[in-house]
């Protein structure tokens, strides 16, 4: 079953629903899993629903071709993360992709603060900690830059991988193997025909055999 984490719901304590497929009648169909690997996408976006017009195109895709979908704001915007909850969608699915727009060389505060609240000692890392070995993790994510901006001739001076490496080496130390970053560059600037391709490049990149930048550590 595909699942989404809706953007306007009542009880807190419940915010995983299934996502339907619309039929020619308008009515929603609820879709069914085609693939043996169970993927979550964490999207963290606060403005998914309302201004983000590439992180809500790929979210589409993801919504399409993975297990679960969970959109963090939504979920989470004023309210403590429910950190065993958290912890129980990881336990349950092989492959986690974090979605989320690069602001300052890293993510949104509130995956920021997943991180440290869900990824705990003698759960994730450490003692005992080993709960995600073997898991696939990644991140697709969006930027408003070219290209060449993240080269050493360019405005940010270094490859977004690069800036990117401490969500690398998270994955070293939680055991898990780290995936090649999705990235959508010019994020701005695209136009609907260039979006539409990028869509499909990440549901490809959802549900494709990848070899990994590196493994894990342990």
């Amino acid at each position: 079953m595909i699942y989404l984490l809706q953007d306007h719901i009542n009880d807190p304590h419940d915010r995983i629903y299934p996502i339907k497929k619309r039929g020619s009648d308008g009515i929603m169909t609820a879709q069914k899993e085609n693939v043996q690997r169970k993927t979550l996408v964490i999207i963290a976006h606060p403005e998914l629903h309302k201004g983000s017009r590439v992180n809500q195109k790929l979210a589409q895709a993801a919504a399409q071709h993975t297990t679960t979908v969970h959109d963090l704001y939504a979920a989470y915007g004023n309210t403590a993360i429910h950190v065993e909850r958290e912890q129980q969608l990881l336990l349950d699915h092989d492959r986690i992709i974090f979605q989320f727009p690069v602001w300052w060389y890293s993510c949104p505060s509130l995956l920021k603060q997943w991180f440290d609240d869900v990824l705990t000692y003698g759960w994730a890392y450490g003692e005992g900690g080993n709960k995600l070995h073997g898991k696939e993790w990644g991140l697709a994510v969006t930027a408003g830059g070219s290209d060449f901006a993240y080269t050493p001739q360019g405005y940010n001076h270094f490859p977004l991988e690069q800036l990117l490496r401490p969500f690398e080496v998270t994955a070293s130390i939680i055991g898990t193997t780290f995936l090649p970053v999705f990235s959508v560059y010019n994020a701005m600037q695209l136009s609907e025909e260039e979006l539409e391709l990028k869509a499909e490049e990440y549901a490809i990149h959802l549900t494709s055999a990848m070899n990994p930048l590196c493994t894990s550590a342990v």
